[in-house]
């Protein structure tokens, strides 16, 4: 797999996570969704509940982490979003997860990440 520009990486990323979520008995509900200014890339519905997925996909050599790419502001959007999704689609009662896919390739390689719970969002 090769991408020419950050678009068609970012959309190569998200078909491996889709891939990497199904084998782990996950359904697609929904890809890039459009809350007004906000986005999920995916909505999955695993055996646990209803999970919110962020994708970051990156070619090597990376410097940055996963930790600089999914930082307290993405987090905010991200979860502001997953509420709007939720009050959207009537979904109430379920479990809800926020995740991180890492999509890293290099070269011929494509290395999946998968940090399951990687934040709970807090109530104020």
């Amino acid at each position: 797999m090769v991408a020419t520009d950050k678009a068609s990486l970012g959309q190569m990323g998200e078909q491996v996570a889709c891939d990497f979520l199904q084998s782990m008995g996950h359904r697609i509900l929904d890809r890039n969704w459009r809350g007004s200014h906000l986005e999920l890339d995916i909505v999955s519905e695993g055996p646990d509940g209803v999970h919110f997925v962020e994708v970051k996909s990156r070619k090597v050599p990376s410097s940055t982490t996963i930790i600089d790419q999914v930082n307290a502001l993405k987090r905010k959007r991200v979860t502001s979003a997953a509420v709007k999704y939720l009050n959207k689609h009537k979904i109430d009662g379920s479990e809800v997860f926020f995740d991180v896919v890492s999509v890293l390739f290099d070269g011929d390689e494509t290395r999946v990440q998968y940090y399951p719970q990687a934040w709970i969002p807090l109530h104020t």
